[in-house]
């Protein structure tokens, strides 16, 4: 009997001091669970007053980039296709000049007609403000396709214009706004895959432009005669919807978008220095880059060169742009970005003051200073979203490239009108339009080359 009750007593001491243990690990849990969820609470309180503890600092993730691969080449691709539309509009405005000062605004004065284009190539670039926070924040498809159709529907009036301001509104207005909602995405997108290799891969999309620059004056030229006006823009308007396709299709973005990005333009950037000089390099540069372009034709014909190699010219200078812009993309990325532009630059005032200014009605000096300006205004267009890009991060690309060009629109619209006006007060001869193009590419060399100084 002792021996049960002792049992019993030991059985009855075991189960209390177990009970005991029991309820002293259940309250050192309790304790623990507390304690973490003072933690949790401290972690948010401090998390909404904007402190993070040290132990919780997130460090900012490294971005990488393709550099090649399939998707990588077909954006490039899309984005050739999208410039072939758009620059190759851009790089046939000397044809559509000079057709339209010898027929359809024959009684307007070449200074009034040139602000048709002019207005047009503000609009291409002066959008940009807009237009690259947009990509910015919701990527190129919408962008791209409301381009297009602006191109498309555009180049369809253009055919059917007859008076000066259904030209300001088809090829100016719709052009314009058209030029810019599909460039900025194409330059934009290849920042996304490419950082290493990304002035070759935006030099390649670039010759886009150039050969539309060869092909869209060639056919319009062969085309005026067989077909009229009319239809040889319709078809020409063909030939931009098919291309806008592939366009559409293929540019895309693989980066997601900065974390409290918004849609509005944001002028402190210009605080930055060397962007702000970066900017007014390509100010002036892009000043003097459309009078060539503009009058390049009709110097030609002022000069005793036929009609034909007159248009032809314009052909020939964007052949020079064909290597102008893919040559200096791939060496920027071997040399260094900013001093490759300012070679390019240098070069493009030599061949204006050097060769353009003594030139004449020679053929053989008209085609080294095509060759020769169209190769180094290549990279006019190649360089100068690289130039950007290298001062600012991809995922804000579009805002910073969107912000140069939209100062650099305040020249381009001037421009052509300028030099128009210089035309008229030293009575038809070029010598003044050519020394304000040599002037606008000094001027740019030198922010360039304090750009390069600062960085």
């Amino acid at each position: 009997m002792s021996d049960g009750r002792l049992g019993r007593e030991a059985h009855h001491e075991t189960s209390k001091l177990s009970l005991e243990v029991t309820g002293t690990q259940l309250h050192l849990n309790l304790a623990h669970h507390e304690a973490a969820s003072e933690r949790d609470l401290e972690h948010a309180s401090g998390s909404s007053n904007g402190t993070t503890p040290a132990s919780a600092e997130v460090q900012p993730e490294v971005i990488t980039y393709p550099e090649g691969g399939l998707q990588a080449w077909l954006v490039v691709l899309g984005s050739f296709s999208g410039m072939l539309a758009a620059f190759g509009q851009m790089n046939i405005i000397g044809t559509f000049q000079a057709y339209l000062i010898t027929h359809q605004l024959a009684e307007t004065s070449p200074s009034t007609v040139g602000w048709i284009f002019s207005l047009y190539v503000f609009l291409a670039f002066g959008c940009g403000l807009q237009v690259g926070p947009i990509f910015d924040r919701n990527g190129p498809r919408w962008l791209v396709f409301a381009g297009s159709v602006c191109l498309v529907v555009g180049m369809i009036g253009v055919s059917e214009s007859t008076e000066y301001w259904h030209f300001i509104l088809t090829f100016s207005i719709l052009g314009g706004v058209g030029t810019s909602l599909i460039f900025t995405p194409a330059v934009g997108a290849i920042a996304h895959f490419f950082s290493r290799r990304r002035g070759a891969a935006t030099g390649l999309a670039a010759t886009g432009g150039s050969f539309g620059g060869i092909i869209f004056p060639l056919a319009l030229q062969a085309l005026f005669p067989r077909l009229g006006f009319a239809w040889s823009v319709r078809l020409l308007a063909l030939i931009f919807l098919v291309i806008l396709v592939i366009a559409n299709v293929l540019i895309r973005i693989r980066l997601p978008p900065k974390v409290g990005g918004t849609v509005r333009p944001d002028f402190r950037i210009l605080t930055d220095v060397i962007f702000s000089l970066t900017t007014a390099g390509v100010f002036f540069i892009e000043w003097g880059l459309f009078v060539p372009l503009s009058y390049i034709s009709s110097y030609a014909l002022a000069n005793g060169v036929s009609m034909t190699f007159s248009y032809q010219l314009l052909a020939v200078l964007n052949a020079g742009s064909v290597f102008g812009r893919g040559i200096p993309g791939y060496v920027a990325d071997k040399l260094g970005r900013f001093n490759t532009m300012i070679a390019a630059v240098a070069l493009c005032l030599i061949s204006v003051l050097g060769v353009w200014l003594n030139v004449g009605g020679s053929i053989a000096g008209l085609c080294v200073f095509a060759v020769l300006f169209g190769f180094a205004s290549g990279s006019n267009i190649s360089l100068t979203p690289v130039c950007v890009g290298q001062l600012c991060e991809p995922e804000v690309f579009g805002r910073w490239y969107g912000t140069c060009y939209t100062i650099v629109s305040m020249g381009c619209l001037t421009g052509i009108p300028i030099a128009g006006e210089i035309l008229s007060v030293v009575d038809g001869d070029y010598w003044g339009l050519i020394v304000f193009t040599g002037m606008c590419y000094a001027a740019g060399m030198i922010c360039f080359i304090s750009a390069r100084v600062l960085k």
